[in-house]
């Protein structure tokens, strides 16, 4: 199963280091013509209304094989824990990168099939939770995050139109009462953000929040927060809040991904220049820095992709003034790590363990104050 996940893992990370250029490698007008369909957008139709009550449009939830996504454990991890009463909704990053759609195929098998990769590979770390939810959706293009174009925001409404109505399911399921967390990478991160506002803001749900993880994709503490109707965490033992990083080396240029979240993140009245969240991932807060030595295990690929070994003291972190969580010189993690000293596609990898006991945490704050 390990030497499976992590072939698999190893095809996902490719193809987003095919996408290097959207990050920093080449410039953005070329960015744009390698990865932006040329086509106009496709109106589609919303799914049936009882679309999402069919396990087939799930990769993983109670009633399908899916389970099996998560269940993965990298070498030297032991630290299994009872389950915990709690539902997750995760919501995996981009997984079509072509320029044919702007709204990836629900028939697709390549992000069929990479969507069940980075699903496994984040997701693990709400292993513990009674139920883990992460629907299938027509997703956005990987050149949909580089346009201006009216044709992106359309693709971006269709992915989120798809999410919503997964979440109406996911909630109509729960029990009365039990505690969720909302999860993302990503372009999945960047749709987590538009549920808060959407369907928990103000709104009973809130309150059954435990914690939210938008990792992955910027979040405005003046501009985003208000919305999203939740606090950021500040403690390590706080409920009801939310958690956001990006992770770069020191040195890395982050303007692309700066970039990418400004096209789309309009302007709230009376704000400044963007104050972007850095939750620490060793600490429990925010911002500051703790080093390796507080990092209870990441996962790292071996050279041939065959097995994961769990590695304590992987890295540090720091939250740099800009906002990004800044991991030093960064470690090896083989020959797929995006170019600059992006470590996107490893944000939960390099923290895997202590994501783990922060959610269990939160989640115990969250049933105490019940």
């Amino acid at each position: 199963m390990v030497r499976k996940f992590l072939y698999f893992m190893a095809i996902m990370i490719a193809l987003f280091a095919a996408g290097r250029v959207a990050l920093g490698f080449y410039p953005e007008q070329l960015t744009r013509a390698t990865f932006t369909p040329s086509g106009k957008f496709e109106p589609q139709p919303a799914l049936a209304l009882t679309a999402y009550a069919d396990p087939a449009l799930w990769l993983v939830r109670p009633g399908n094989p899916g389970r099996s996504l998560i269940d993965w454990r990298p070498e030297g991890f032991t630290e299994e824990g009872e389950p915990l009463d709690v539902a997750v909704f995760f919501v995996h990053p981009t997984s079509y990168l072509k320029k044919a759609h702007w709204n990836a195929p629900l028939d697709d098998p390549d992000a069929r099939r990479i969507g069940a990769i980075v699903t496994k590979a984040n997701a693990s770390v709400f292993s513990r939770a009674a139920e883990v939810w992460a629907p299938r959706y027509r997703q956005a293009t990987f050149g949909a995050f580089v346009s201006d174009a009216p044709e992106a925001r359309a693709a971006h409404d269709l992915a989120y139109q798809d999410i919503a109505q997964a979440f109406d399911a996911f909630v109509a399921a729960q029990p009365k009462g039990r505690g969720i967390v909302l999860a993302g990478h990503s372009q999945g991160s960047f749709i987590i953000k538009r549920l808060l506002k959407e369907k928990v803001a103000g709104k009973p749900l809130a309150q059954r929040i435990v914690a939210a993880y938008p990792i992955g994709w910027l979040v405005d503490v003046a501009r985003d927060l208000p919305e999203m109707g939740l606090p950021a965490c500040a403690a390590p033992e706080q409920a009801g809040c939310v958690i956001s990083f990006l992770s770069f080396t020191d040195q890395a240029d982050t303007a692309m991904m700066r970039g990418a979240y400004e096209r789309f993140a309009g302007k709230a009245p009376g704000t400044g220049p963007p104050q972007y969240l850095c939750s620490n991932p060793l600490t429990g807060g925010i911002g500051g820095m703790a080093p390796a030595g507080a990092n209870r295990g990441g996962i790292v690929p071996d050279a041939k992709m065959e097995k994961a070994k769990l590695t304590p003291q992987l890295v540090g972190a720091t939250c740099a003034p800009d906002g990004m969580l800044r991991i030093g010189e960064g470690p090896d993690m083989g020959p797929f790590v995006l170019p600059g000293g992006n470590y996107h596609v490893y944000d939960y990898a390099l923290y895997w363990t202590n994501l783990r006991e922060d959610f269990a945490r939160r989640l115990a704050a969250w049933q105490k104050a019940r």
